[in-house]
């Protein structure tokens, strides 16, 4: 069976599950939300206590930033040592678990974990890798994530990769199968997170799986499907935690060079922990992702948005044959609309001005899920929102085919309390 994912870039692993604790408590959501609402990560802290927690082994990217990041990275490391040493986790060797995640407004969201190949895995925009990235990838994030990872001996995932499976032939089949498998879980999320139920597949379903991959993966229908003859295959899309996976393979390069090459394919580092989603899942939706600046001039950064971009054109019936930008403030809303020479997105061509204007000018970025949150922070003096459009799910894998990455935070896979949980872990030392 194991052979069956020989060609693979997503394998089963060998799986490490939390026991002996409260899985409501253990289970927190993806440290890259609410990095502008600490008050969340308070609640969290103050639920969860004294007990096991996930909490104790991953960094909010909100502390990032902090005076003691470099203590709190030891005791993360230290915690995750702790747990492994006093048995807080049972192994699953060589498994998938299928999960399903029933989501705020009960859609439920279907999915499997696995390893990537980080091998198989590249950031590079152009790259022509079976895992490719969506988003650029900012190299300056990654350094602070690699200092969390580098020393840690077990991996806990938020990534989550993304198959076009219009067929429904991976996932979907084995909804129906689960009388047949090991029950692994079953609780509700904190916070709004909702509920998940998780099972173990067996050996055959193993090999369905691996059948069905194969044929997502097979060149011709790949050209067929997206009319790329000749191109390289792309069979998984990063759809969330594009720099959690660009750090996973940071630290996997950095131990090569460490170790003869006889044993980089062995090394637990080249793989990753994720979970694969389907395009084409009825409850996945893309989120636009807002841009927040706070504590700048609103009105400073308006004008020169439209000087960087010859005819822009700044009002409330702005709109035409260009490129829209919604923004809100505490003095004024409205519409800047950009020439469509400007980029191939709006989100493209605000960001590359964000990017220079903050350089040099007072003010901080954040990128908010939710246009009510957004809404919030722009009502307070010297902050401004740009509210995003939302980006069709059908034309991300022919966008990356044809186009290469996207511009950065362009979508997310629903709303903050949607994101995954972390639950599952795996050794990577």
């Amino acid at each position: 069976m194991a052979n069956t994912f020989d060609n693979l870039p997503f394998k089963p692993a060998d799986i490490l599950l939390p026991q002996g604790c409260d899985y409501d408590k253990w289970s927190v959501v993806a440290c890259d939300q609410y990095t502008s609402q600490p008050e969340y990560w308070q609640r969290v802290e103050e639920r969860v206590g004294r007990a096991p927690s996930a909490l104790r082994l991953i960094l909010p990217e909100s502390s990032l930033d902090g005076p003691q990041v470099e203590m709190d990275i030891m005791d993360i490391n230290a915690t995750m040592a702790r747990y492994v040493r006093e048995g807080q986790f049972k192994t699953l060797p060589g498994a998938m678990i299928y999960v399903e995640r029933t989501l705020f407004d009960g859609r439920i969201r279907r999915g499997l974990v696995g390893m990537a190949d980080l091998t198989a895995y590249d950031y590079e925009p152009g790259s022509d890798a079976l895992i490719r990235a969506t988003e650029g990838v900012v190299m300056s994030r990654i350094p602070p994530r690699v200092a969390v990872r580098k020393n840690a001996p077990i991996e806990l995932p938020h990534a989550m990769l993304l198959t076009d499976d219009p067929g429904r032939t991976v996932i979907e089949p084995l909804s129906a199968q689960t009388d047949g498998m090991e029950p692994l879980y079953d609780f509700d999320l904190m916070e709004q997170g909702g509920h998940i139920k998780g099972w173990r597949l067996t050996g055959k379903q193993l090999e369905q799986v691996a059948d069905a991959l194969s044929a997502l993966a097979d060149p011709a229908a790949f050209s067929a499907r997206y009319g790329a003859e000749n191109q390289p295959v792309m069979l998984f899309a990063v759809g969330d935690g594009n720099h959690s996976l660009a750090t996973a393979k940071e630290c996997y390069e950095r131990q090569k060079r460490l170790m003869p090459p006889e044993k980089w394919d062995t090394l637990p580092a080249r793989c990753a922990l994720c979970e694969l989603v389907n395009l084409h899942d009825d409850s996945l939706e893309f989120e636009p992702i807002h841009r927040v600046v706070f504590h700048t001039d609103p009105e400073a950064l308006l004008d020169a948005l439209v000087r960087r971009y010859p005819g822009a054109r700044r009002g409330k019936d702005a709109e035409g044959d260009g490129l829209p930008l919604r923004y809100v403030c505490a003095q004024s809303e409205g519409v800047i609309t950009l020439p469509r020479s400007s980029a191939q997105l709006a989100v493209g061509a605000l960001q590359n001005f964000l990017d220079d204007y903050l350089m040099e000018n007072k003010g901080r970025v954040d990128y908010i899920h939710g246009e009510d949150v957004a809404r919030e922070f722009a009502a307070r003096p010297g902050d401004i929102a740009f509210l995003m459009p939302p980006m069709a799910k059908e034309d991300l894998f022919p966008s990356v085919v044809h186009d290469g990455v996207l511009p950065r935070k362009t979508f997310s896979m629903g709303e903050a309390h949607d994101k995954r949980f972390y639950l599952e872990a795996r050794k990577i030392r």
